[in-house]
């Protein structure tokens, strides 16, 4: 057998082994992926994907601004010529071109656009190239283009030059932002805002601190609190604006960036299918502005829809942002504090550029000027009438100027002198000596204010930033509202649309026992809590049917951290053990273990069990089995007289005796104390941790106080997942019998009015001024007796002190009230309010009051520890023991 033949290729670093008996061929690629593999990797990063940190354009982008510079004449021009000229510096397909300049344009920076350029917030296409035009705008004129700083290279084919970065002088790459996916690396820069960037770079030129937030073109609400200044590891979440247009109707007016309305509808179709939601319908208005209607069925909190939207669909993304540049014709990972400091000094660096190229062009002009005058005004022209030869001329020329050169600020040269010849006769005979003068003198204070700004770069430096925020800022506010998020439990928010059952005497429970008794609704993602007589409690996921163990007491959604429901029990240790009670809340658990709430005795068994969702104590009585022993058979037990503690403590004896069963005499109340409600006016949620302004203790019949700047008051019982409008001018605990004060505007008839009133409905939404679209709220007071002062628009009036409850009486909440005046006026200001002395309580209620006193005093000082007797049955010493 022949040995195989080998050829090696050292230069593409494979080797072929071919056998001269087949046609088969065996390629190594050793040394393939090294070289080949590298090389595209770095095309793709250096010529595709990463933008420059210098001009913060794509090639793509650098290419298609530069065709554009090349085409503008003012005028507009089709998008498909301007394709088909990048394409002479773009070595890609016409459609990539197309794309990227779409997108460049929806940024609505850089390019004037004219006809259907798509929408970035529906996602509906641009239409084709060949139906849409567009021009440079005059931003991207003045700051974007200088041939004489640019730097240029030869394209791809070698027939054009193309510039290797533009001459950018605006930190472009954070205002557009800009995304890519290389190999081996990708980059994701957010977009920040026009005026924001501009004062942060005249910050960074003073020498000052600086913070800069993303801010994107569609708006929505931003959490930077993870921002890490842009870098990997860090993360904004976003969300769309969502607001309650009425009581089943919510509004969405701006969506989260990298969202369209049509993949956020969808998102929140899929939600409602699978139940995390419930709406009626959704319609989507948006035109030039978002404005999708999710509409709500009957008796669905809007609140907890708009928190579930947010936990379930698009309407809160989360952006993993990577600052990721090219610098130095490598990628760097870089925050965008350090992109905007670079960009800056860029922008200083090339401003030097501009002033210097200027200054020496603005020199060539006095020179030459100052030769010409000398030329005409001393008549050298004359010398060379009788040269001969052109040395001849320039050495005539060159004579007659030494005399006279000696204030130039360079050597006169031979193209100088050349220059002088190309003079034409008509030039030189209309001459004015003056207008040469001024012409030098304006030559000279243009050459002095150059200087001077040299000198003075960064002072100019910061004016040219403020003369572009002056000429370009207006209409580019920031969109994006910036704000804490809260933190929002998926299991408080989620629709329950699901049917829990139970069949408690085999010990199952599901969504498909349809058969057997309902329990609640839940949604798949909830847990449930089950107690079971022999004491055994366990907690499971929502499941279609699951084994928990038979004999079932109690079962509900289980509430994680929920420290108020809490849980009475009497039960009996063991077969023929002593009776406890006890009462306890369950915070924390593991799924799926079983947890015993008794001694662990077999046997033992749960006579009496309830969940109380506010701490309520009920009072039971106990009935015992007769014994010839026992003198007092049943007696009552109040669970108030208990002490909260963990499930796993053992409890309190009641009695030693066989119990025959324990009965129900009366509900409790709650015993736990008010709980304090504090208001985080940064994320605008209430919250028990002591975030923001404390709004007092509530107890479950307690209510809130809310007042809008749009005249509508209503009262609310506080719940966490409340949303709050932004027009809110009042949050406080509610108290009825605290009237309400109010200044207005009356649309219709011109005048203000005062008005006293008090809420009489508090399940009721009211408007206390009328509905005119003219009318307005000037001030609000809710003090017992408050003053204000009126300043009047006309100096020549004084101001006045409004005494409300002089004024006028507490009258309906409908009333127009009493008119203050007609007169303009300029401001109402809030006075301190007068002394409010409350009502005296007469002698009986304090007697009442005093009795009620000192029984809670008692039964504070019998609060029973553990292993304490309750048995009334047993005697000692002839007494009955209590404790």
């Amino acid at each position: 057998m022949e040995e195989s033949n080998k050829t090696e290729d050292k230069n593409q670093g494979f080797e072929i082994i071919s056998d001269d008996n087949t046609d088969n061929a065996i390629t190594k690629v050793s040394g393939m992926f090294q070289e080949w593999f590298l090389d595209y990797a770095s095309y793709v990063i250096l010529e595709r994907a990463v933008p420059a940190i210098d001009d913060g354009f794509k090639p793509v982008q650098r290419r298609i601004m530069q065709s554009m510079k090349d085409l503008d004449d003012g005028r507009y021009s089709k998008v498909a010529n301007i394709v088909g000229h990048t394409m002479q510096y773009h070595p890609h397909g016409d459609a990539s071109i197309a794309d990227a300049m779409v997108q460049l344009g929806q940024k609505e920076l850089l390019i004037d656009m004219q006809g259907n350029w798509g929408n970035i917030l529906t996602g509906d296409r641009a239409a084709a190239s060949r139906y849409i035009e567009a021009r440079l705008s005059k931003f991207a004129l003045e700051v974007v283009f200088n041939p004489k700083t640019t730097e240029w290279q030869l394209s791809y084919d070698g027939r054009r030059k193309e510039p290797i970065d533009l001459p950018v002088k605006f930190p472009l790459l954070l205002a557009q932002g800009g995304e890519g996916i290389a190999v081996g690396l990708s980059t994701k820069i957010l977009p920040h805002n026009f005026n924001e960037l501009i004062d942060a770079s005249i910050k960074i030129l003073k020498g000052r601190s600086f913070t800069i937030s993303p801010d994107f073109l569609t708006g929505g609400i931003a959490d930077i609190s993870n921002y890490n200044d842009g870098k990997k590891g860090g993360k904004v979440r976003v969300r769309a604006k969502v607001s309650q247009q009425d009581k089943n109707t919510l509004v969405i007016t701006d969506i989260p960036y990298g969202t369209t309305t049509s993949s956020l509808i969808d998102s929140i179709l899929r939600a409602n299918e699978k139940s995390k939601i419930k709406i009626k319908r959704i319609e989507d208005n948006t035109a030039k502005d978002v404005e999708i209607l999710v509409h709500l069925p009957n008796g669905v909190s809007p609140d907890k829809t708009i928190d579930a939207l947010y936990a379930f669909t698009n309407c809160e993304m989360s952006i993993s942002p990577l600052c990721c540049v090219i610098q130095d014709n490598k990628p760097i990972f870089i925050g965008v504090s350090e992109a905007l400091s670079h960009s800056t000094q860029h922008t200083v660096n090339l401003l030097k550029s501009e002033l210097e190229i200027q200054l020496n062009e603005l020199e060539e002009q006095w020179h030459f000027a100052s030769l010409e005058r000398i030329f005409i005004e001393n008549r050298i022209y004359r010398d060379i009438e009788e040269e001969e030869t052109w040395k001849g001329v320039i050495k005539a020329i060159d004579k007659g100027l030494q005399p006279y050169i000696k204030h130039l600020k360079r050597a006169v040269t031979e193209d100088d002198i050349i220059r002088l010849t190309e003079i034409r006769i008509k030039k030189i005979s209309k001459f004015d000596i003056d207008k040469a003068k001024q012409n030098i003198e304006s030559l000279e204070e243009k050459i002095k204010n150059v200087k001077y700004h040299l000198e003075n770069l960064i002072d100019y430096a910061i004016d040219y930033f403020k003369n572009l925020k002056t000429k370009y800022g207006k209409g580019k506010e920031r969109k994006t509202e910036i704000r804490l998020f809260e933190d929002i439990v998926a299991t408080k928010v989620v629709m329950r649309n699901t049917k829990l059952y139970v069949n408690r005497l085999e010990g199952f429970v599901g969504t498909s026992l349809r058969k057997e008794e309902y329990v609640t609704d839940c949604a798949d993602i909830d847990d449930v809590i089950v107690f079971r007589d022999d004491g055994k409690m366990i907690v499971t996921k929502v499941d279609t049917k699951t084994f928990v163990g038979k004999n079932i007491i109690h079962i509900a959604v289980f509430k994680k951290s929920d420290k108020r429901t809490i849980y009475n029990m009497i039960y009996r240790d063991g077969k023929s053990g002593p009776t406890y009670m006890k009462r306890f809340s369950v915070t924390a658990i593991t799924r799926d273990k079983e947890y015993d709430l008794v001694n662990g005795n077999p046997n033992s068994k749960v006579f009496y069990f309830s969940a109380n969702p506010n701490g309520e104590a009920e009072i039971v009585t106990v009935l015992l089995r007769s014994s010839g022993k026992i003198k007092k058979l049943k007696w009552d037990l109040d669970f108030a007289d208990l002490a909260i503690k963990g499930r796993s403590t053992r409890g309190n004896t009641v009695t030693k005796n066989t119990v025959r069963k324990i009965e129900l005499k009366e509900k409790g109340i709650s015993t736990l104390k008010p709980r304090k409600i504090w208001f985080d006016n940064t994320v605008q949620r209430l919250n028990v941790d002591e975030r923001g302004e404390l709004l007092g203790e509530f107890t479950a019949e307690d209510r809130l106080l809310i007042i809008s700047q749009k005249g509508i008051t209503k009262t609310i019982i506080p719940s966490l997942t409340t949303h709050f409008d932004n027009d809110m001018i009042v949050l406080e605990k509610w108290d009825p019998n605290k009237p309400i004060s109010a200044v207005y505007f009356e649309g219709e008839k011109q005048r203000y009015y005062v008005k006293r009133f008090m809420i009489d409905n508090p399940n009721k939404e009211e408007k206390f001024i009328t509905d005119h679209p003219n009318t307005q709220l000037q001030i609000i007071a809710v003090d017992h007796r408050p003053v204000a002062e009126i300043i009047f628009s006309k100096r020549s009036l004084e101001n006045r002190i409004l005494n409300f409850e002089e004024f006028i009486a507490i009258k309906g909440i409908r009333s127009l009230g009493n008119q203050l005046t007609t007169e303009k006026i300029k401001d109402i200001n809030l006075l301190d309010s007068l002394p409010y002395k409350e009502p005296e309580v007469n002698e009986i209620d304090l007697v009442e009051e005093e009795i009620i006193e000192h029984k809670s005093k008692e039964n504070s000082d019998q609060n029973i520890k553990d292993d304490s007797i309750i048995d009334p049955s047993i005697e000692e010493d002839g007494q009955t023991t209590l404790f």
